[in-house]
């Protein structure tokens, strides 16, 4: 087990790499100075060759790769186009927010999400199923931006029992987190409604329901566990995705997350945190993805036995 998460781990060196070098790419390639975005449109020429130069800019372009690669490896992801502060810092002090955003995302889609596929699958074909199913289509349909704002209209403006923006108190928290986490919410109900269906078919739950095992024990000891696997990885992905939708719902809300933070850095093609914030996120979602991986072991221990001997 250890040599595989060692590997994986070395394994997203190179994926990390080829990020970097594809945002570094498009951010030095698309249309708009950062000098000239720094200076204002009045600034001389004469001033923004000379900011270019203090920066860099003029350099070749695989130059300026090399030596921001380079600065990776040393553990400098460079300074701020902008402030001028450590990407690092500023960074590090924005990300928690988004980490908080996205774990009270899949943490509320997992507690709604997972009970009401089970309940669909076992009521199959009933009311809550029909429900559910309808719910599932209006929340994938949705756009995070429109919900929202729709949600901002209806509970903060009309309404006036939620603050519209900001993440200081758990009452800031909840829209965020309904809008964060609606789309994830619908993927795991019909995930878990497909794999419910699919194990409660299998003989051993026919075997145990002829035994006379009661039906609660029947779906969530011996049916559930052996739905958990993909329901799991579903989880682990859909976490990764929150911490990259959080940058449309931060923006809607005036959270002062990395999401918000990478968004203003695209505006003033501030290309060091851009770079450096998708690769955190990146990072962060590999070991999710990492962690998942681990964890089916815990579920089924016929994996276990498959690590072992890999």
């Amino acid at each position: 087990m250890l040599r595989y998460i060692l590997k994986r781990l070395l394994l997203m060196i190179p994926v990390l790499l080829g990020i970097s070098f594809i945002l570094f790419s498009i951010l030095n390639l698309t249309p708009g100075d950062p000098a000239r975005a720094m200076l204002g449109e009045g600034a001389t020429e004469a001033d923004v060759q000379q900011l270019r130069e203090e920066m860099g800019l003029n350099d070749p372009f695989f130059v300026r790769y090399g030596k921001y690669v380079l600065g990776l490896f040393q553990g400098d992801f460079g300074k701020s186009y902008v402030s001028g502060r450590l990407v690092s810092e500023e960074i590090l002090t924005r990300f928690p927010t988004t980490i908080r955003l996205a774990f009270c995302g899949i943490t509320f889609a997992v507690l709604v999400g997972i009970p009401v596929g089970i309940i669909s699958a076992v009521r199959q074909y009933t009311i809550i199923d029909n429900v559910s199913l309808i719910a599932t289509l209006i929340l994938t349909s949705m756009p995070g931006f429109w919900l929202g704002l729709m949600l901002i209209l209806t509970f903060s403006l009309k309404l006036g029992w939620l603050p519209t923006a900001g993440s200081d108190t758990w009452m800031h928290m909840i829209l965020p987190t309904i809008t964060v986490s609606a789309a994830s919410l619908a993927t795991l109900i019909r995930m878990t409604r497909s794999t419910m269906l699919e194990a409660i078919r299998q003989d051993y739950i026919r075997t145990a329901k002829s035994k006379g095992a009661a039906e609660g024990r029947v779906i969530f000891k011996h049916a559930l566990r052996n739905a958990l696997i993909p329901v799991v990885t579903v989880v682990g992905i859909q976490f990764g995705g929150l911490l990259g939708g959080a940058v449309i719902t931060e923006s809607v809300f005036a959270i002062n997350g990395l999401g918000y933070y990478i968004v203003e850095a695209v505006k003033m093609k501030d290309a060091p945190v851009v770079i450096g914030a998708v690769m955190l996120i990146a990072f962060v979602g590999g070991l999710v993805n990492l962690v998942v991986d681990v964890l089916y072991t815990y579920i089924d221990p016929r994996l276990k036995a498959q690590f072992a001997k890999g």
